[in-house]
């Protein structure tokens, strides 16, 4: 992010004395001042959930462009660079196209009360409504509800993700409060798919859409994603594709890559098989299950592999254990750094039984990164604090292979993690 972004955002932060601040109020207002940019996209896939999400978005986006769309997207948060937010028809917004439209954002809303992501999500749909395209992707912040991105009154679908207890502090203690938080995007008319649910959240997003007479569509109920030595094949009321194995690794990618083929079924974009299938192929998202290359590998001996996932909650580890069932040829170190406000002891409960040795670090730029006697002491005395990824790295260089090491709890440690790698 360049020198004048940073002072932007600087400023920006100024304007709330909360980070988060879950209504839609001032950014109507905002948006109202700004032409109304909202109402002036094309058809919008809206995307919330407690995981998954951000992979959700990578194969709508895959699809759309293998379709010969040119696709908006907003995600958050970055990894490396502010811009990855931001995708305007198919590539990352320019450094100077951002500064301008936070300038012009910026300028407009006058030192009014309000948050940075509620302004940022302005400055995308700003950028959205003067950039042609055939389809938007919008991935809910936090939450759905009171979510700035939920000011779109009539998105072409809704989906929802994995759900499980993340941001108890804001959304609610249990899931089905959560669920219900989540469920928040579903509009009038407008067709919501899910992916695999446990039986109390599906109920809630079943009354919810019921209240809102619109339309759920559901995995194993009303779609189905049935895997095969060679694919998966994809079952809905409007019939079957035969599709690839999904590009991004995990078995819960497969329950996401599902949810972007329901929910763009379900709009109704006449997208032809043939995209679906390079879509499944081809996406691509940084952070999640993603081996590493560069630098930080080579500080590893030959034989050892090393792999990085930005999961931070209970369900998210509970994901990624499952993947690391199937990691049994060699031996396992964890390197774990959590930020301060996750439930630490719930991440790690289910990665512990993986793992022949678990190092907790922090890294000097990570973002409210927990203390290493922090996550050693959740982890019961198992984890071993080291300092930093490079410490902890040196630790596992010196032991006998082949091996993996996997670097997970955080993505704001998985955006250091991915600059030191470079």
């Amino acid at each position: 992010m360049s020198g004048r972004i940073d002072g932007i955002v600087a400023r920006l932060q100024s304007l709330h004395p909360r980070l988060i601040d879950l209504t839609l109020d001032r950014l109507r207002v905002l948006l109202d001042k700004l032409g109304s940019p909202h109402e002036r996209l094309p058809p919008v896939i809206h995307v919330a959930g407690t995981n998954g999400k951000g992979s959700t978005c990578a194969f709508v986006r895959a699809i759309g462009e293998q379709a010969g769309m040119r696709v908006h997207v907003y995600t958050s948060p970055h990894l490396v660079r502010f811009n990855e937010r931001i995708r305007l028809a198919g590539a990352l917004v320019p450094d100077e196209a951002l500064e301008v439209a936070l300038e012009e954002v910026e300028q407009i809303n006058a030192g009014a009360p309000i948050t940075v992501f509620e302004v940022i999500t302005a400055v995308a749909l700003h950028l959205f409504a003067q950039v042609p395209a055939e389809l938007c992707v919008l991935e809910v912040g936090l939450g759905g509800r009171g979510d700035a991105t939920n000011v779109i009154d009539r998105p072409a679908a809704c989906a929802i993700t994995s759900i499980s207890l993340d941001h108890r502090e804001m959304l609610g203690e249990t899931v089905e409060v959560i669920a219900g938080e989540k469920a928040g995007i579903i509009k009038p008319g407008v067709p919501c798919v899910t992916g695999a649910q446990p039986p109390s959240v599906l109920a809630m997003l079943d009354a919810q859409t019921a209240a809102h007479r619109a339309m759920l569509a559901a995995r194993d109920r009303d779609w189905r994603l049935i895997q095969r030595t060679d694919g998966v094949s994809f079952e809905d009321a409007a019939g079957t594709l035969d599709l690839p194995r999904p590009s991004l690794p995990g078995a819960h990618q497969f329950d996401n890559a599902g949810i972007a083929v329901a929910a763009l079924r379900a709009a109704r974009l006449g997208i032809p098989p043939a995209a679906f299938a390079r879509g499944l192929a081809t996406a691509e998202w940084p952070g999640r299950l993603q081996r590493l290359h560069g630098r930080l590998a080579a500080s590893l001996p030959p034989d050892w592999e090393l792999w990085l996932d930005g999961g931070h909650n209970p369900g998210a580890s509970a994901a990624l254990a499952a993947h690391l069932a199937g990691w049994k040829d060699r031996t396992l170190h964890l390197l774990v750094g959590m930020k301060q406000s996750k439930d630490s002891a719930g991440f790690l409960r289910p990665l512990l039984p993986h793992a022949d040795a678990v190092w907790a670090v922090r890294e000097p730029g990570q973002h409210q990164g927990m203390a290493p006697e922090d996550i050693a002491e959740a982890s019961c005395g198992i984890a071993v604090p080291v300092g930093t990824v490079a410490d902890a790295l040196a630790r596992v260089a010196a032991s006998p292979g082949p091996g993996r090491a996997l670097i997970c709890g955080s993505l704001y440690l998985a955006g250091e993690v991915l600059k030191a790698d470079a």
